[in-house]
């Protein structure tokens, strides 16, 4: 009877949650919210800093900077860099991108990515309306990986990778976290998103990063800040006759605030760790995928 309450009191509390998002101004908040992160108020914006890191219990002994009081934003703060040699790359194909939490990952099941129970999203959707693109991860394998506010929120890459293009996609700001996820229908395909294309030794991988509420903007080394503006169209960048390569491990992009990071690859490129599963937490570095057939050759590297 506890378990049907507790299940029952989750279901309402999620109900909520989602009805109060679809009420809230959210592109208002997100503005307003970039506007205060981006302020140096000096004291105030230390003050906020304090109270942010007592609320999430981030851990400031893995920044690079500790000195709370020597970030002159809130954006140089949640930006902030980590100690060097934290985390370690794993002898991996492709290797953790991200602080996070796994919120799903497999296979997709011809063109659809499993994003909670009851709710499926296509891979036209997430690229942007791109059907010949989304026929390149047709029967993939997709990783979707949760960043929530006290983690680091640098986005690294899983392997080494030929930048081809990059693609902002406009779209809600609706929040990403897990009870989001439960009730918002392709709740990742419906977000502003900026999706980036890459060709590695795995194939075509895309990396999106997926926008939420809050979500002030995001950037890439290559490009720097991609959103705002906000123009409500689609914008398009194509790299590949320029040589943009990054290394595996090499930070790819930052976000502004807790997000959430897609990646697709084509069918039979990759196998994923078998330790993954849903509300995993997963940290930069650490072994995500192999190639197929070679995790039999002994345990997953951490």
């Amino acid at each position: 009877m506890a378990r049907h309450f507790c299940q029952d009191y989750r279901y309402v509390s999620d109900r909520l949650a989602v009805l109060l998002q679809y009420l809230l101004p959210k592109q208002l908040l997100t503005s307003l919210a970039g506007r205060l992160a981006s302020a140096r108020a000096g004291s105030l914006t230390t003050t906020a800093i304090r109270r942010f890191v007592a609320r999430y219990q981030v851990d400031m002994s893995e920044a690079a900077d500790p000195d709370i009081a020597s970030y002159p934003t809130f954006n140089a703060f949640f930006t902030r860099a980590l100690r060097p040699g934290l985390r370690p790359l794993a002898d991996a194909a492709a290797i953790c991108p991200v602080d996070g939490a796994v919120s799903q990952l497999g296979p997709i099941e011809r063109d659809q990515i499993f994003q909670a129970k009851g709710h499926h999203y296509s891979t036209t959707a997430l690229l942007g309306g791109d059907a010949q693109l989304a026929a390149r991860f047709q029967d993939g394998q997709f990783a979707t990986i949760y960043l929530s506010p006290r983690d680091y929120h640098r986005i690294h890459m899983p392997c080494d990778g030929r930048l081809l293009r990059m693609e902002h996609v406009p779209g809600a700001l609706f929040s990403v976290n897990p009870a989001t996820a439960r009730g918002v229908p392709g709740l990742f395909a419906r977000n502003e998103r900026v999706v980036c294309l890459f060709e590695t030794p795995l194939g075509p991988m895309a990396l999106v990063l997926v926008g939420a509420t809050i979500v002030g903007s995001m950037s890439t080394v290559w490009h720097g800040q991609v959103n705002p503006p906000r123009t409500g169209q689609p914008r398009r960048w194509d790299y590949q006759n320029q040589q943009i390569t990054l290394r595996r491990g090499e930070e790819m992009g930052r976000f502004l605030l807790g997000s959430t990071v897609v990646m697709l690859f084509q069918n039979g490129a990759v196998e994923f760790n078998t330790d993954w599963a849903p509300a995993r937490s997963v940290r930069l570095g650490e072994a995500m995928a192999q190639m197929p057939g070679l995790w039999a050759a002994g345990p997953a590297p951490h």
